[in-house]
């Protein structure tokens, strides 16, 4: 078993991977035991991921607030706490506050033979997330 105590830094969203104020947290990341990775992830109002695609697919467990998550087909469903969201492999998508509320879930996914946890994409455009 291993014990890992909170305290860890808490950092910025990268501007590459998305819009608006976002704060990550790491959970754990993939290692030699285990592909699983886990972040849990605090978007302020507005804010959302670029479009992106997980090999392995991916799990989000909403914690707190409001939030949107999309797929390429345009279908934007609303998110709250307690909702568990699977992506499938491959499949492009975002998730994200809406307007006024503040969101925050933890994203879980595995990587592939190569390491791979996630593909950046574009970013979500204004009107992509006003179909919401």
């Amino acid at each position: 078993m291993r014990f890992t105590r909170s305290g860890g830094a808490t950092g910025a969203g990268p501007a590459d991977w998305f819009t608006g104020t976002v704060f990550m947290e790491g959970i754990r990341n993939p290692d030699g035991q285990s592909a699983v990775g886990a972040t849990h992830v605090r978007f302020a109002p507005g804010a959302r991921t670029a479009w992106h695609r997980h090999p392995k697919g991916q799990t989000l467990y909403v914690t707190d607030g409001i939030g949107y998550v999309g797929t390429r087909d345009g279908q934007v469903q609303e998110i709250r706490p307690g909702d568990v969201v699977y992506v499938e492999p491959g499949e492009e998508h975002w998730h994200g506050a809406t307007p006024d509320r503040f969101m925050a879930h933890v994203a879980i996914q595995e990587a592939d033979d190569d390491g791979q946890v996630v593909t950046w994409l574009e970013h979500v455009s204004d009107t992509e997330y006003r179909r919401a």
